[in-house]
């Protein structure tokens, strides 16, 4: 199609198809950038609901440890977010 766009000499035509698909890589790029932290953040706390299990004396370190793994897996989400933004808007 990108092809036949530029043999016609559409220019106008072919530079929106290149910023749609440019916004398109750029959603793709978000979604797979939440996807990993967040399956990282659900197995965190599912870890350490089964460690309170096994250790119910233990739960405020337990408890103060999971809230840390859980701003370190949130910052991997937003740089990845931060990143798509730049694509879509910076480099662009």
């Amino acid at each position: 199609m990108m092809a036949l766009l530029q043999e016609g000499g559409n220019t106008e035509g072919f530079e929106i198809l290149a910023e749609g698909l440019r916004y398109v890589g750029v959603g793709i790029a978000a979604g797979a950038a939440v996807i990993g932290p967040g399956a990282g953040m659900g197995y965190l706390i599912g870890q350490t609901i089964a460690s309170i299990h096994r250790q119910p004396e233990a739960f405020d370190q337990t408890r103060t440890l999971m809230f840390l793994g859980i701003g370190l897996v949130e910052a991997f989400a937003l740089y990845g977010i931060v990143f798509a933004l730049l694509l879509a808007f910076v480099l662009g």
